[in-house]
């Protein structure tokens, strides 16, 4: 290509030339020396928080890993860091802080969103055992008979009470149409369950409605604060503004997200109404309130709880309590009082973190205690076999005196 360069050309466009190569080589210069600090930044963090590491210990033991292990083709420097990260991790002795390497972190992302492929059971460590949480609704293992409380000890006729509760959880789920036996002890007693693993889909929200004497009383259950249980329980909000009472029933919710809990009991709250306060490493205290969208706060209300109601169920049930008196029935919740985070890392994997302590309006810390019912009601395992709900029963007593 021939250029012709003017007697024009020569000032003006020679400036222009110089002052757009000036910006450019500023940008890249700018850009390779932002990129530059912000390596050195996080070099400086890492140097600052390994300071009471002992890298040399651990350096000592991969060098001799890497020179020493006679099967040196299982040597994966990948699955090593992560390893190392996990007991990092698992050291802080917290079992809701955990980490994700990228498949786990799809498959928590998975069962956030309300589905995945396993025999539908939420556990929890407490007291140094492996406890059920709740069987999901119509899953597998709700349908087998597992209930909330139970206690695994083994999983395929292994026992498991050594063994970190990612690991257990890992070896519960699997693909569908495969089978997996629990060996788990209800009061005492030592019980077999073989589950045939499918795909569940978390249940989010079930409205049902009684009329009696004229009244209309909703049984409001909700499953699970998964992504979806706002978009769902919206549909319900014409139907329920309409009944004389609400039985909110929160047995066997495990919890989930927080922002989820928000939006719903911002329907039974007035704005403003305080629905738990959290508190940091720091001491610095938050708090979440009620937006007020009103509509059901004035409905007369009880709530349902039993062991297997944790975390975002147990908040809900607090503040409920707390700001409307509302009566609770049934069993003392699961007491899970801390909040977390999870952080994405640049590899696709993840960490979950406990970043504070929650605690009721009134200023009840419910950690390994869990909200005591106002009435205490057992339901029992011949109960249950013989599709008996006696929890249900007092709920309806109680909120037909209140309408009344």
């Amino acid at each position: 290509m021939n250029l012709k360069i003017t007697k024009n050309w020569n000032k003006t466009n020679c400036a222009i030339v110089i002052v757009v190569f000036i910006s450019v080589t500023a940008s890249f210069l700018g850009g390779f020396y932002f990129n530059q600090y912000i390596w050195q930044k996080k070099y400086d963090s890492a140097k600052s928080n390994l300071e009471n590491v002992d890298l040399i210990l651990l350096s000592d033991v991969i060098n001799e890993l890497n020179n020493s292990f006679v099967d040196s083709e299982k040597i994966d420097s990948k699955k090593m860091t992560y390893g190392i990260i996990e007991g990092a991790v698992k050291s802080l002795g917290d079992p809701y802080t955990v980490f994700f390497d990228p498949k786990d972190t799809e498959e928590f992302k998975e069962d956030i969103a309300g589905s995945f492929s396993g025999v539908g059971i939420q556990v929890g460590s407490k007291e140094g055992k492996l406890k059920v949480i709740a069987p999901i609704k119509n899953s597998p293992a709700d349908k087998a008979g597992i209930l909330p409380g139970d206690i695994i000890l083994q999983v395929d006729k292994a026992f498991i009470s050594d063994m970190p509760i990612d690991d257990v959880i890992k070896k519960i789920k699997g693909e569908k149409g495969t089978k997996v036996s629990l060996t788990i002890s209800r009061d005492s007693k030592i019980k077999d369950f073989e589950l045939m693993r499918d795909i569940i889909k978390i249940p989010t929200v079930d409205v049902s409605v009684k009329e009696e004497k004229g009244k209309k009383i909703a049984i409001l259950s909700i499953y699970h604060f998964s992504e979806e249980l706002y978009a769902d329980f919206k549909k319900e909000i014409p139907k329920l503004t309409t009944m004389d009472g609400i039985i909110l029933d929160l047995r066997s919710n495990p919890g989930g997200l927080v922002g989820q809990t928000q939006e719903v009991i911002s329907w039974f709250l007035k704005k403003g109404d305080v629905i738990y306060t959290q508190q940091d490493k720091m001491q610095n205290k938050d708090t979440l309130i009620s937006f007020g969208y009103g509509g059901l706060e004035n409905i007369p209300m009880v709530i349902l709880v039993n062991e297997g109601s944790a975390s975002a169920a147990e908040i809900m049930a607090g503040a409920l309590r707390d700001n409307r008196g509302v009566k609770i029935i049934g069993q003392t919740s699961y007491g899970k009082g801390t909040v977390q985070k999870v952080v994405d890392l640049y590899d696709g994997s993840s960490v979950k973190v406990t970043i504070a302590k929650w605690f009721t309006p009134s200023g009840l810390r419910i950690q390994d205690i869990g909200i005591k019912p106002d009435i205490e009601v057992k339901i029992s395992e011949d109960d249950y076999l013989k599709d008996k709900d006696p929890q249900l029963d007092k709920a309806f007593e109680e909120i037909k005196k209140i309408i009344k």
